[in-house]
């Protein structure tokens, strides 16, 4: 295992992150999973990065889950380590405070069906392949479970879990499971365009939205509207907030600065 195996880069105020093990089929392994969450740390400290896209390497495969070979049947202290991080890696791009975006640009299965819900916004090649297929080998999509409750109605969510069996894009898209699918040749761009858009929007703003729908998840309707209203007297003191509003009355692009 190698710094190489998970690329970072920056592409202006987009902070991309590349499962970087193509002749593994993208599969992750625990030093990947220790990779991967440095990278989103790194990109949550840069002010500079406003977005994050999570892809893989290739045309392929997006990521085919856990490496078999590295992760499992190794003992069970070290096997625990392991999907404790993995665990964790997923709390953390859910509650990632910027905006994540999954590209998936080849078939994603197993634990990389975790990456791909765990972000806010999903684009997929239209001819790729999803599904859980732990069960075939005497395994269950236990902690990617409650990101597909999340997503996908219960009986369908089951179906998918139960039976393992590959699911095609537009099956995905009617789950709940994409945002939207493109061709391949409209994939980078159509990316690029989301970023872009996503990166112009004010970073203060962004953030103190994610926040607030976390921290309503578990709250009542009257409690999840009563702490979403505080939310917005926080977000309105924001200097991005008077500029946004300012540059709308004058009918100009606003020029958010995160604070």
């Amino acid at each position: 295992m190698s710094d190489n195996d998970l690329l970072y880069a920056k592409q202006g105020n987009a902070a991309w992150i590349t499962i970087n093990r193509e002749t593994r089929r993208n599969a992750i392994s625990a030093e990947a999973i220790t990779l991967f969450s440095q990278a989103l740390t790194r990109a949550q400290k840069d002010e500079d990065v406003r977005v994050v896209c999570i892809t893989g390497a290739g045309d392929k495969v997006f990521c085919s889950g856990a490496d078999l070979m590295t992760g499992i049947g190794t003992g069970e202290e070290e096997e625990a380590k392991v999907f404790k991080a993995y665990a964790d890696l997923l709390i953390q791009i859910y509650r990632f405070e910027k905006p994540t975006v999954a590209k998936i640009n080849g078939h994603c299965l197993a634990g990389g069906t975790g990456f791909m819900l765990a972000c806010d916004i999903v684009l997929a090649r239209d001819n790729v392949i999803f599904g859980t297929p732990e069960v075939n080998v005497g395994l269950f999509p236990m902690m990617i479970g409650a990101l597909i409750f999340k997503n996908v109605l219960r009986k369908k969510a089951m179906e998918m879990m139960l039976l393992g069996e590959k699911l095609t894009a537009q099956q995905a898209l009617e789950m709940g499971m994409l945002t939207q699918i493109c061709t391949g040749d409209v994939l980078e761009q159509k990316t690029m365009e989301i970023l872009d858009a996503l990166a112009a929007k004010s970073p203060i703003g962004l953030k103190l939205g994610k926040q607030a729908l976390n921290s309503i998840e578990n709250l009542s309707f009257e409690d999840s509207v009563h702490l979403l209203s505080k939310k917005l007297e926080e977000v309105s003191k924001t200097e991005d907030a008077r500029e946004g509003i300012t540059a709308f009355l004058e009918k100009r692009a606003p020029k958010f600065t995160g604070k």
